[in-house]
């Protein structure tokens, strides 16, 4: 399922509905660790690997196209 993901950082949130995820970020959009605690967060989230998660698009921007498979 494809996502229209909005990050916004020095937060801890993460609220989903629909096709629309909201996520709080600690790491800095630095060297991909921001993509990469995204992952995490939403592995974690819905109980699937993090190989099952993939940025489409946005990777450098506050709104991100993610696809979630399960």
């Amino acid at each position: 399922m494809l996502y229209e993901l909005t990050v916004k950082f020095q937060r801890n949130l993460l609220e989903i509905s629909k096709n629309q995820i909201t996520i709080g970020l600690e790491a800095k959009p630095v060297k991909r660790e921001a993509n990469k605690e995204i992952i995490k967060k939403l592995s974690k989230h819905f109980q699937i690997p993090a190989s099952s998660i993939q940025i489409k698009s946005g990777h450098n921007s506050k709104r991100r196209m993610v696809e979630i498979q399960s």
